[in-house]
Formats: C-alpha cells, structure tokens, sequence
C-alpha cells in the first residue's frame, strides 16, 4: 500500500525571542523525521514533552513548512484538532464551526448542513450560540472535536484532545473514535496515555528529541516510550 502522507528527513527550526545577547538563536523542534501515514490507519504519536510532537501535527496538516525536508501529500484533506485551536473568540461557536470546516476545505453549504449535528454531538447547548471568549478550555476542546469529526476530513489530526473534559465526554470521544476506525477514517492521535494508544491504535511512533527513533506495534513502542520515562 502507498502512503498518503510521506515525510521524508523533516526538520523545523523555530527562532527564539527574548536574550539579544544568547548566541544560539534557533530551537531545534524536529530536528529528522521519517514518516509515513497509510489510509484507513491510527497512527499514535508518542514522545516526551518538547520532544516536537505538536510541531509534527502542524507540519502534516500544512499549518507550517519544514525548514528541511520532504512532506508528500498525495492529494488528501487534512484537520489539525488541537486544544489551541485557531477559533476567533469574538465570534460564536456557530459560527467558528463554520470557519473552521470551510478551512478544512468544505463549502459553507457542506457545513451548514452539519451544524445541527455539530451542535447536539459538542453538548455545548446555548453556549454554541455565545462567544468562545466565555469557553473553559474543555468546552473549546468539545467543539473542535465535534466540528472535526462530524465534517470529517480524510486525515484527522488530534492532539491530546480526547484527554480534556469529564469522564462522560472522554468516553463518547473515544467511542467515537473506534467508530472512524472501523469506517477507515485515517487518525494521528497525539496522546500521553497508554491506554489510548493501546486501545485505538494500529500502529505507533516515538519520537524523542525532534528524531523519530522507533515506528511499529503500539506495544513495542510503548515498551520504549516506558524505558525513556524512566530514564
């Protein structure tokens, strides 16, 4: 099977604020990354923090560019999930639902047939007609979920999203996400939980470091995962 996504050899350099005076002034945030995403699969990612798991995410949804490196998309949408999510928050959640799925690269009718679903499913009820600015980050979380798997792209990105809000969500998130699974919606899940990655993934990669340093079975790469924890 061809992979959908490639990355080939992907670095990312971020330049830092601050100090005038400190002489290194370019971070590293992926430094190699070889990767490639298959359709129909869920990819978990795991790493240490400030290992540049974010910054992949955003390198695969085209959010940034690699300063080095090869990213091949063989012609697929894809949506970034993130708890940072880029909602305005001046306007209402209805209306950076439709934003956001018009971003993801549907039309506005394609959208506004959705929004109902969209609504029931985040469980935000009157809220979904007030600002974001009044959101607790759980309630951002709940409509970004909802907006990226109701108007669902071919590539869904998630970072740490299934693990923010109360137990009921949690749970019908992840009830969801068997859902797609089984459907064959391709997911790269983002997750600093074992038992997640165990339960819906196919398939894994560690990276540490901004270096992808291990792909394979979700077990053996959470063996490692376990090994660098602990040192």
């Amino acid at each position: 099977m061809n992979p959908i996504i490639s990355l080939q050899d992907v670095a990312v350099r971020y330049k830092r604020s601050g100090n005038v005076f400190r002489r290194k002034s370019y971070f590293d945030a992926l430094k190699s990354i070889n990767l490639d995403i298959y359709s129909g699969e869920t990819l978990g990612v795991l790493g240490r923090n400030g290992s540049g798991k974010s910054t992949l995410l955003r390198i695969i949804s085209g959010v940034i560019k690699p300063d080095h490196g090869t990213v091949i998309n063989n012609g697929v949408s894809v949506s970034l999930l993130s708890l940072q999510a880029g909602f305005d928050p001046n306007l209402s959640g209805y209306d950076n639902a439709i934003l956001s799925g018009m971003l993801q690269g549907h039309s506005r009718q394609k959208v506004e047939q959705h929004l109902d679903e969209v609504h029931e499913y985040s469980e935000l009820g009157d809220f979904f007609f007030e600002p974001i600015r009044t959101y607790s980050t759980g309630m951002r979380a709940r409509l970004g979920f909802s907006i990226s798997t109701i108007i669902s792209p071919d590539v869904l990105l998630i970072d740490e999203a299934l693990s923010v809000g109360d137990t009921h969500f949690k749970e019908k998130a992840e009830n969801t996400m068997q859902k797609k699974i089984q459907s064959q919606q391709t997911v790269v899940l983002v997750s600093h939980l074992p038992e997640q990655i165990t339960k819906l993934c196919d398939r894994a990669i560690l990276i540490d470091d901004g270096v992808s340093i291990k792909a394979g079975k979700p077990g053996e790469v959470l063996e490692l995962y376990s090994q660098l924890l602990r040192l």
